[in-house]
């Protein structure tokens, strides 16, 4: 444990933002997996539903600094071309 203040004050700052981060990361995982299961089981509504919800998010943590741009680009990339195939 440091033994300067400010530095303290930055361990607790530094896991805020991570717990932040993961909540990004695991509500796109989430949210991933629901559009998956969607196409699976060809409900063109629900994947529509899941796929405008994902993307969002992904642009919020990509916002936020969550994600790399790129990877945040890739993901849309592939939730789209799973949307597409059931369309």
């Amino acid at each position: 444990m440091a033994n300067i203040h400010s530095q303290k004050k930055r361990i607790l700052r530094s896991e805020r933002e991570r717990l932040e981060n993961r909540r990004y990361t695991s509500a796109i995982k989430t949210y991933f997996r629901r559009l998956e299961a969607a196409v699976a089981a060809k409900d063109a509504d629900t994947a529509a539903t899941e796929h405008r919800a994902l993307v969002s998010t992904i642009d919020k943590a990509v916002k936020r600094g969550a994600l790399h741009r790129n990877n945040g680009a890739r993901k849309k990339s592939r939730a789209a071309r799973l949307h597409k195939s059931i369309s």
